[in-house]
């Protein structure tokens, strides 16, 4: 695969908005991050490879004003950055709140990894959340101390897996952390060393009980495994959604039948930085037999339309909107 690398360009500004959009200003931020697998993001190696990536800073209105605003990083799934996550940024503008929507692909060279996850590790993307929050928190109209992460699939992963603290002991910036970690539809199939010391900010998760692309009964043992530490976490289940239920692009369900997925695949790190098939102490690869091609994608409204209400609550708390 031929790998594009983005030019390193100051941040620029757009004051020309589309019409309908709720957003005063746009500001594109490329920063530095580093690539890495899985293994060695999980053990940190000494050298690892740079790259430039950008986001999207939409700041509401009203424009000019100088009040420090509260910031949700919002992570994508691996589609790339696709409807449901522009549409997140906006119901979250409509709130107040400033987003950053993080591309995590084209400074890659990736255009999706929805066919062969290879492309990109799963855990590498907590780097470049962790340099967005850096970046974000040095801007003038953020409040450094009201910055969430929130992510949907892949980018799920990312905002659930941001609050481990050996994660942000090795990676994050020191001094600062995100206010909230809320992830749509992570997976959650992987018991990490140290998975059950994480942050003491709430982390909140929404997931389909109909998704066979990232099924949520992993999600719930990890859910409860956290509330049994006394972590403030909660999942929302909603029972008809499929993957992609925030995704109204896709009002009918849809099969991908190329879609890679690790729906039945139980793993467990060994020290360190070793992903195991669990009770096999078998190196996993994506070339395992429980890698399966096949799922269902399709938007849910009723499903979507509690998730905004839930989260406009959960923000309005968070951020003492």
């Amino acid at each position: 695969m031929e790998k594009r690398q983005q030019p390193a360009i100051a941040a620029s500004e757009v004051d020309a908005i589309t019409p309908g959009a709720e957003a005063a200003k746009i500001e594109v931020h490329c920063f530095e991050s580093m690539t890495l697998t899985d293994e060695q993001f999980l053990i940190g190696v000494a050298r690892p490879a740079p790259v430039t990536i950008s986001g999207y800073l939409r700041l509401p209105p009203p424009w000019g004003a100088s009040t420090r605003l509260p910031t949700v990083v919002i992570v994508h799934g691996s589609g790339g950055i696709m409807a449901n996550e522009d549409g997140w940024s906006r119901e979250l503008n409509k709130l107040g709140i400033a987003t950053f929507v993080l591309d995590c692909f084209t400074g890659r060279g990736i255009n999706e990894t929805i066919s062969n996850q290879t492309h990109m590790g799963l855990l590498s993307p907590i780097i470049d959340a962790y340099r967005a929050l850096e970046l974000l928190s040095k801007h003038s109209r953020i409040d450094p101390e009201r910055i969430a992460v929130m992510g949907c699939s892949r980018g799920g992963c990312v905002a659930l897996y941001a609050s481990v603290r050996r994660f942000q002991r090795m990676y994050a910036p020191r001094g600062i952390e995100f206010a909230a970690y809320i992830a749509f539809y992570p997976l959650c199939g992987t018991t990490l060393i140290g998975d059950e010391d994480v942050s003491d900010r709430p982390i909140r998760l929404f997931h389909g009980a109909a998704d066979n692309y990232v099924p949520v009964a992993p999600c719930r043992s990890y859910v409860q495994r956290l509330q049994r530490t006394g972590k403030d976490v909660e999942l929302t289940e909603y029972p008809s959604a499929n993957h992609l239920f925030d995704n109204p692009q896709f009002s009918t369900v849809t099969h991908l039948p190329e879609a890679q997925t690790a729906r039945r695949c139980s793993l467990e790190e060994k020290p360190l930085g070793k992903i195991v098939v669990k009770g096999l102490d078998k190196p996993f690869t994506l070339d395992d037999p429980c890698i399966e091609r096949g799922v269902d994608i399709g938007y849910d409204a009723d499903a979507h339309s509690h998730a905004k209400d839930a989260l406009k609550k959960f923000f309005a708390s968070v951020f003492g909107l």
